[in-house]
């Protein structure tokens, strides 16, 4: 991939999360936080609603199947670990539920909030397609 491919796919993904955080705020997620970066990876979104605490992957791609094919295994585990480093140093969150969410973000369409993609218990091995 060149220079300018990689920064056209940056601007793409950065403008991916911004849907994705829009729209989780108009349907009752409060952000907690957005591209969080830990020493086992980053975290796209954190947000919270009701007793939920979602981890979230923002994918940007030209059709929701090529979304959901782009949460690699490698991908899912480094933000399960991400999470749960991020998670044990916030303590005062540990009376939410902990789940793993995808924002699949496609032009021309809302973003497709795909709710457990991940489960906190089973680990990544549980992958989506």
């Amino acid at each position: 991939m060149t220079r300018a491919a990689r920064r056209q796919a940056e601007r793409q993904g950065r403008r991916g999360e911004w849907l994705a955080i829009a729209y989780l705020a108009l349907t009752g997620w409060k952000i907690i936080a957005r591209r969080v970066k830990t020493p086992l990876g980053e975290i796209d979104i954190i947000a919270k609603r009701h007793k939920t605490l979602a981890f979230m992957e923002v994918k940007w791609r030209a059709s929701e199947r090529a979304a959901l094919e782009a949460f690699q295994p490698r991908q899912q585990a480094r933000l399960m670990r991400a999470a749960a480093l991020w998670r044990s140093r916030r303590t005062g969150l540990n009376a939410l539920a902990t789940r793993f969410d995808l924002i699949c973000v496609t032009p021309g369409r809302l973003p497709k909030h795909v709710k457990g993609v991940l489960s906190a218990d089973s680990g990544p091995e549980n992958h989506l397609i």
